[in-house]
């Protein structure tokens, strides 16, 4: 069934202006509507005229509102026909002679005055302006004249006429046909563009604040299909104006279907009446619908005092937790990656190939791995070895070594915190790296540094698998693999009271044993290769100094190893001899394993000496200093230790009575006694 014709009658003083704005009228509205013109001049303009959806005036028509009411029928839409120049008109007369004097040609004197007004407007400024009309005296010395279509009234004697045709409607004029008898959906045509884009606008008008009204409400479509929630609108009546996709999805129902119609009768399950009555947010609640759990959230929308509408949010159960992992697994790309496998791990032992087999089993687990070692054996390294080998490869592999952190840094970077937990704290929150690590591996090195606390916490991760953030209320699910390393005996830990035995029995559930590099055989030479290379040496050793290697403890295990490496590389010699051995190590024959407690009648080792100098300086500034600073102050002053010689040292100091050696963090004092004998130098 055809739509039926909007008609348009278009009434104007001049038969040929009102022609004009007719074409003008019809090149838009013709599909839809029918036109019709009169005008004043020939008569057809006169008596009551026939019924029309719209009538548009030019102001010189008529008188007056009131006379103009007397030939329209009773209740007749009325408005004004505004006109305008093109902008490709406007252009040619920005042309003329600066200072010229021209005239500006129309039928009366207020039409050439108000179009003079209008030019001028439009940054015609250049030329002094003339209005001429019948009647009006020629003035002297102009010999420029414009006219809108009236060449009739130019003088003959005038030698430059520019005739830039009857003015166009205007684009204002355009919208508030389609506004008024309700065709907006014709503004956003290219027809319509086209035109605006060739009619002059002189200010911010109407035209151009419509315009703008179009392109927001689109941007609003275009934000509604972008978000990833299904998003229901009403208005101030509770009639549906905008249903995204999603919601579309959600509900099964079709946009096209409920727009305009009464959220109540399609949407019956989302509580918007409430809403718009109380004036308040109605908090999320869950509904089943379609078989699916959906969260339900509405919110009014406010203008001042007054509610004029409400949207309604829902998110499936499924997207949010699907959404969560995509955005986890964005943080792939900010490195946490595991870098190497099996394959990566140097040797061709038989303890070492046993040690790759075993974890090769137990990477294929779920269970907490636990790896013992000393220092530089490379845990860390099989610790990215294992995530690689696991069911949970493609996740993320974050490693974190927990001796590095003060308790309360490291709780906030393992749990995360929300916003405002604590001064200085990142605005907005951060995630935690249990967070971080979601559905992947998280390696926890040197975890007997953990204090108590942390260690409640480690154990209900473990347990619940579930983390809250610092400062945060809310209950967060992880799945995430906990690898853990300890270069110290767990046991005697727990057996001290310093590390929790359930926690112990918790992470190690598949323990293995990390061979040091003393035990590897001639794994010892193919990783000085791989160093070689990786350093671009290509020195050789002489058979003494291989013999020497070979039967070196190694205490800095592999991370040593490489040190030596590098250092060969600047003796400059080829091959290398006893004499380029590190002096500092190696001029002295390699030591025997430390005895578990020294005896007071050995005579003092440069390690004592040195422990006993950094604990009298730490007793000095007043601080206790524990067995891992001691450690790395001897390597920062190249004096060859290890933790178990370290240990060895406090603990024959203490037999002496010299220190006093804490549990846990508490750290190492030195005595009145250790005092005495440091200042005295009576060692």
């Amino acid at each position: 069934m055809a739509v039926e014709k909007k008609k348009i009658a278009i009434i104007a003083l001049d038969p040929r202006a009102g022609r004009s704005y007719g074409r003008d009228v019809e090149s838009l509205f013709g599909d839809v509507a029918d036109i019709a013109v009169y005008s004043v001049m020939d008569g057809t303009a006169m008596g009551v005229l026939p019924h029309a959806d719209l009538f548009a005036a030019s102001t010189d028509a008529f008188g007056s509102p009131e006379e103009l009411a007397r030939h329209v029928p009773i209740d007749s839409q009325t408005m004004a026909v505004e006109a305008s120049f093109r902008w490709e008109e406007l252009r040619r007369l920005k042309e003329l002679p600066a200072g010229s004097r021209v005239l500006f040609v129309n039928m009366t004197e207020t039409m050439a005055r108000e179009a003079i007004a209008q030019l001028e407007q439009f940054g015609i400024t250049q030329v002094h302006w003339i209005p001429f009309y019948p009647g009006a005296e020629l003035p002297e010395d102009v010999h420029i004249a414009v006219t809108p279509d009236e060449m009739r009234y130019v003088p003959e004697e005038i030698e430059t006429k520019i005739d830039v045709g009857q003015r166009a409607c205007t684009s204002g004029m355009m919208i508030e046909i389609a506004l008024r008898l309700g065709l907006e959906h014709l503004l956003e045509t290219e027809k319509f563009q086209t035109y605006f884009q060739s009619i002059a606008t002189s200010n911010y008008s109407f035209d151009q604040m419509f315009a703008r009204s179009i392109r927001l409400e689109s941007q609003f479509h275009i934000l509604m299909e972008t978000l990833e929630d299904g998003v229901v609108g009403v208005n101030e009546k509770g009639e549906v104006f905008a249903c995204n996709h999603h919601a579309e999805e959600i509900t099964r129902t079709s946009a096209d279907l409920v727009m305009g119609k009464s959220a109540s009768q399609v949407f019956p399950y989302l509580p918007f009446s409430k809403c718009l009555q109380e004036r308040e947010r109605l908090p999320a609640k869950i509904i089943r619908l379609n078989g699916v759990n959906v969260s339900t959230e509405v919110v009014p929308v406010m203008r001042q005092s007054a509610c004029i509408g409400a949207f309604a949010i829902l998110q499936r159960f499924n997207d949010v937790e699907a959404r969560q992992s995509q955005l986890r697994g964005q943080l792939l790309h900010k490195g946490y990656r595991a870098k190497y496998g099996f394959e990566d791990v140097v040797g061709a032992s038989e303890t070492i190939q046993k040690t790759k087999d075993v974890l090769r089993r137990m990477a294929v687990s779920e269970s907490p791995i636990l790896l013992i070692g000393q220092t530089g054996t490379g845990k860390e390294l099989f610790a990215h070895a294992i995530h690689r080998a696991s069911r949970r490869k493609d996740g993320p592999f974050v490693a974190i070594n927990v001796a590095a952190f003060p308790e309360n840094l490291l709780e906030s970077e393992l749990f995360g915190y929300e916003d405002g937990a604590f001064t200085g704290a990142k605005k907005g929150g951060r995630l935690g790296l249990f967070e971080i690590s979601h559905r992947g591996t998280l390696f926890l090195d040197e975890v007997e540094g953990m204090s108590p606390a942390l260690q409640v916490k480690l154990l209900r991760v473990l347990q619940e698998r579930e983390i809250m953030r610092v400062g945060g209320t809310t209950i967060i699910p992880i799945d995430v693999r906990i690898v853990a390393a300890t270069n110290e005996s767990l046991e005697r830990k727990v057996a001290e009271g310093t590390f929790r035995r359930d926690l112990y029995y918790r992470l190690s559930t598949l323990p293995i044993e990390i061979p040091p590099l003393s035990a590897r055989g001639d794994d010892l030479f193919l990783l000085l290769e791989q160093f070689q290379k990786e350093l671009g040496a290509s020195f050789r050793l002489s058979p003494q100094v291989r013999d020497f290697l070979k039967h070196y403890a190694w205490p800095g295990n592999i991370r040593e190893l490489r040190n030596v490496v590098e250092y060969f590389l600047y003796t400059g010699h080829d091959p290398i001899t006893m004499e380029d051995l590190p002096p500092t190590v190696f001029h002295r024959p390699a030591p025997a394993p430390p005895p578990a407690v020294l005896s007071s009648r050995q005579p003092p080792s440069d390690v004592f000496r040195f422990v006993l100098e950094q604990l009298y300086q730490a007793s000095e500034a007043r601080r206790p200093i524990g067995r891992d600073r001691l450690l790395q102050l001897a390597h920062e002053s190249y004096v060859p230790t290890s933790q178990q010689e370290i240990r060895a040292v406090l603990a024959q100091m203490a037999e002496e009575g010299l220190v006093r050696v804490s549990r846990g963090r508490g750290g190492s004092q030195l005595t009145a006694e250790g005092r005495r004998l440091y200042e005295t130098g009576q060692i």
